[in-house]
């Protein structure tokens, strides 16, 4: 037989009446958000609420337990792996994503071969591409030594270049925004090692009058040092000129380009960024 210690409200700690308050409320479990108030669950499994403020710009509550839950993704076996809702364009064995060239396939890697550049079959608007390069052994200077580069819709470039002690003009350099802005930093390591980039890319939009509503927007890591974030592009990428926009579709082609070097890639891939509305 258990016997209780009643002890006068009074006579306890003025912290602990809300706890026994709370605790004693007929109104179901207590959410654990400190000094929230109480609201009426959103269903039967208590997930949220429906009676807070709406959130600017949604149909959802603060908290809404009708809101709609996030795709579960799989993240890739190893660091640099293709998570499970991820397209894959190259894993070492099929060119079948691509058009163009084509390139070789060599020990697993996409080697560039003067055939021209290359193009996915399939078009994107809003992502995140992985891609892995590398450099061949160290052959002339400057914008010589290892180029190539990653094109978004075809048009907008970060710049592929063994830069590793290696100069050239920092707008031109590895992992710059070709023409527009030079990275943060220089992540480049040694020729003939595989180097990563990791790029979010928002899609420019336009208006019916195919003015530039907003621009496109990155952030890049080279080899998991970040070296733009939420950079904005001025346009399409030119050649020693300003790069501009003009209107496009919502979604186009990735390109690599064959810029006369042998350079390898591996691991390709790429998620489309999109919520559940």
């Amino acid at each position: 037989m258990k016997t209780f210690l009643l002890l006068p409200l009074a006579t306890l700690p003025l912290a602990t009446l809300p706890l026994l308050l709370l605790r004693s409320a007929a109104s179901g479990p207590v959410h654990a958000s400190a000094g929230a108030s109480l609201g009426v669950a959103a269903s039967d499994d208590e997930l949220g609420y429906q009676n807070t403020p709406l959130l600017p710009g949604t149909k959802w509550h603060v908290h809404d337990g009708l809101r709609p839950q996030p795709q579960v993704v799989t993240p890739g076996a190893r660091p640099g792996g293709a998570p499970s809702d991820a397209t894959v364009l190259f894993d070492g064995s099929s060119t079948e994503a691509w058009k163009g060239g084509p390139w070789d396939i060599k020990e697993g890697a996409l080697v560039v071969n003067g055939k021209g550049g290359i193009e996915t079959v399939e078009h994107f608007g809003d992502c995140q591409l992985h891609i892995e390069w590398r450099a061949p052994a160290p052959e002339g200077k400057g914008q010589h030594r290892g180029n190539s580069g990653v094109f978004f819709f075809g048009i907008y470039e970060i710049q592929i270049l063994d830069c590793f002690e290696n100069r050239t003009y920092p707008d031109g350099m590895a992992a710059a925004l070709y023409g527009q802005q030079p990275p943060m930093v220089n992540a480049c390591t040694a020729p003939g090692t595989w180097q990563t980039y990791d790029i979010l890319f928002r899609a420019p939009r336009f208006g019916d009058d195919g003015a530039v509503a907003s621009p496109a927007v990155v952030t890049v890591l080279h080899n998991g040092v970040a070296v733009h974030h939420g950079e904005a592009l001025i346009g399409a990428t030119q050649h020693q000129k300003v790069a501009t926009y003009k209107a496009h579709a919502a979604k186009g082609p990735i390109a690599l380009q064959d810029h006369g070097n042998p350079m390898a890639f591996r691991n390709i891939w790429v998620r489309e960024l999109t919520r559940a509305e």
